[in-house]
């Protein structure tokens, strides 16, 4: 399957993450869901409350917020056993695979357990896919952050308004198409198309200039993917999120779409979004 199986129309690109920056779905996600989850697949049930702590910390509350699901996942297995609460046989080749892998999604996942013993590994798998059960099961009750439905339904008329998430497609599917984002969207890239530097790279070679196009996200991994590709970056910061959204409709997508969004610019939305985190 082509994820980039689609037209520029438009001069400009604006990228988009989904959870935690466009859905509202990212703090209720991570403590319903993936951190429970951990715990249950780990065996970490008598320390349930620091494990907790500690995943809220890396996924949420700190500079690796949004990080990839597996990524998040070898670091806080990485730091348990620092701490003598449990040891993962195969932890070591799992967090191999999560720096070095083209893709980190469940396929990707599961067509290495056809090669692999390490039993980190199945149990990455089967937490991932209890995850994605769990986050099935949650209440209907998913919406996005204020201002954002009608901030793309505008920038839609002057940009191409591309989704750019770490999660998996099934979901993001669903949560856009409930809310009527995906009407706004020419595509919906999300794990499964590779990491968000790798899809705003493959976004570039459909003619956009670098500084037309644009990455909307509430995480240092947004910032660092927009970096790569030598494109701008707008976050939408954690508990201000309603407000950034108008922010970005008001003032930095006209300055886009002006030639005025400068490196000045730049670097003030992104001393405000470190500062915003506690960096």
């Amino acid at each position: 399957m082509d994820h980039f199986d689609f037209d520029r129309t438009k001069e400009f690109a604006v990228c988009i993450d989904s959870d935690g920056c466009a859905m509202d779905t990212m703090e209720v996600k991570h403590r319903e869901c993936f951190g429970p989850q951990w715990i249950k697949t780990y065996g970490l049930d008598d320390h349930f409350d620091e494990c907790m702590e500690l995943w809220l910390h890396i996924n949420l509350y700190s500079i690796t917020r949004g990080i990839n699901r597996f990524k998040g996942l070898a670091m806080a297995l990485l730091e348990v056993e620092k701490r003598g609460l449990c040891h993962t046989e195969g932890l070591d080749e799992f967090v191999t695979w999560t720096k070095e892998a083209e893709e980190l999604s469940n396929p990707a996942l599961l067509a290495l357990t056809q090669k692999s013993e390490s039993p980190c590994i199945e149990l990455a798998l089967l937490w991932s896919v209890r995850t994605n059960r769990a986050i099935h099961g949650l209440p209907a009750d998913d919406k996005p952050f204020p201002n954002a439905k009608q901030t793309m339904d505008a920038m839609c008329k002057s940009a191409d308004l591309v989704a750019v998430s770490s999660a998996n497609k099934e979901a993001v599917e669903a949560e856009w198409q409930k809310h009527g984002l995906k009407e706004d969207c020419q595509a919906l890239l999300t794990q499964e198309a590779g990491s968000k530097a790798y899809c705003i790279g493959e976004l570039l070679k459909k003619g956009y200039a670098p500084t037309q196009v644009l990455m909307v996200g509430d995480a240092p991994g947004d910032r660092d993917a927009a970096a790569k590709n030598g494109v701008r970056y707008y976050p939408i910061l954690v508990g201000k999120e309603g407000e950034s959204w108008q922010r970005l409709m008001d003032e930095a997508f006209p300055k886009l779409l002006g030639g005025s969004f400068d490196d000045v610019y730049q670097e003030e939305l992104i001393a405000a979004f470190e500062k915003n985190l506690g960096v």
